[in-house]
């Protein structure tokens, strides 16, 4: 691929094939016309790409400030034993973390195994909520490289029947082919590039998520327990 990098380099040395001086936009309009027919593929993969990056920003953004936020309220609550409270502070709130300890809360006079089983069963509910989307981004992070990689693929065979039909090799006669080329196979790793850190970002923060909600879990195991433990003493 660099080698074809380097061959239309030395095309825009050539006169009557030099670029001419353009602006960002420009360039960006000059590449899309450039990327022939596999630009619409790759748009709609920087479309959808852009669509699931904001809506899962902000998705993320919120529920990790209102999981913050109950955690917090929770453990204090469950520190000065108003179960009640706590169960009343979980009902009200729909965040992850608030739907995991209401499940685990609801059961509290059913033991510490069924209080722990519940916790685990909404804990896979709120992950797979969690991680919705991840998967898009995932597919559009292998599938736009592929794309770029067919457009080169479709790009070359342009090229070979430019000289085909010309009976010559000219560098005029191929630059159609290598353009395309080269453009499909730098927008499908320029769309793959920053999907894929956004993917890892998001699963990042995920998890920061998922080991606070088990921690504030525990806690609450270990505040549940030892109430049941108290009271059976007293009793």
């Amino acid at each position: 691929m660099a080698s074809l990098m380097n061959v239309y380099a030395a095309f825009l040395q050539l006169p009557g094939v030099e670029g001419p001086e353009l602006t960002f936009m420009e360039q960006m309009a000059q590449s899309w016309e450039d990327a022939g027919d596999m630009r619409w593929p790759l748009g709609l993969c920087i479309v959808v790409g852009v669509i699931v990056i904001i809506w899962k920003l902000i998705d993320i953004l919120r529920k990790g400030g209102s999981t913050k936020r109950i955690l917090r309220e929770v453990d204090e609550l469950l520190a000065q034993q108003q179960v009640k409270e706590a169960l009343e502070v979980t009902r009200e709130s729909n965040s992850p973390a608030a739907n995991i300890l209401y499940a685990g809360l609801e059961r509290r006079d059913e033991g510490t195994d069924r209080v722990m089983k519940a916790i685990e069963n909404q804990g896979l509910i709120e992950l797979s909520k969690l991680e919705s989307g991840l998967v898009v981004l995932a597919t559009l992070t292998n599938v736009a490289p592929l794309l770029g990689f067919l457009g080169t693929v479709i790009g070359m065979i342009a090229a070979f029947q430019a000289i085909e039909l010309a009976g010559e090799v000219d560098a005029v006669t191929v630059a159609e082919g290598i353009k395309i080329a080269l453009t499909t196979t730098a927008a499908g790793l320029a769309i793959a590039i920053p999907v894929s850190i956004a993917h890892n970002f998001f699963v990042s923060r995920i998890d920061h998520l998922v080991i606070d909600m088990e921690e504030s879990a525990q806690k609450m195991i270990d505040a549940l327990f030892a109430m049941q433990t108290g009271s059976a003493g007293g009793a």
